[in-house]
């Protein structure tokens, strides 16, 4: 062979190398904002249970304008996507925490924290 063509096929196992690095990296970043969703959509679910409970008449077995007494349903305490849980601060305030069952990068976990107030709430986002 050739030195031209020695040449030729290191630079293409370089351009090869650098592909996969690259598509390993933004497969990575896409599993990482995929589990972010789904923490995210679980999380705001059980936020949406919360206000049904919170606005639900006590004789229909809502909370009548308090989240005392409201619990996670068990099948999500804890799914394939992460563990929930609750707290309350009576009568109208309401945390729910989502983390996920996988660590991310640097062994972090993703954490999604809601924090309802009567029938706001607000979301932040724990990387």
């Amino acid at each position: 062979m050739g030195q031209q063509q020695l040449l030729l096929v290191i630079l293409g196992i370089i351009i090869v190398g650098v592909a996969v690095m690259l598509a390993i990296s933004i497969y990575k970043q896409k599993a990482i904002e995929n589990k972010t969703d789904v923490i995210l959509n679980e999380t705001q679910y059980l936020a949406s249970l919360a206000i049904q409970y919170y606005k639900k008449a006590k004789t229909f077995g809502g909370g009548e304008y308090s989240y005392q007494g409201w619990t996670i349903p068990e099948e999500f305490d804890s799914t394939n996507n992460g563990f929930y849980s609750v707290q309350i601060n009576p009568p109208d305030e309401c945390t729910i925490t989502g983390i996920s069952n996988e660590s991310i990068t640097g062994g972090d976990m993703i954490k999604v924290i809601i924090k309802l107030n009567g029938t706001n709430w607000q979301t932040e986002i724990i990387n």
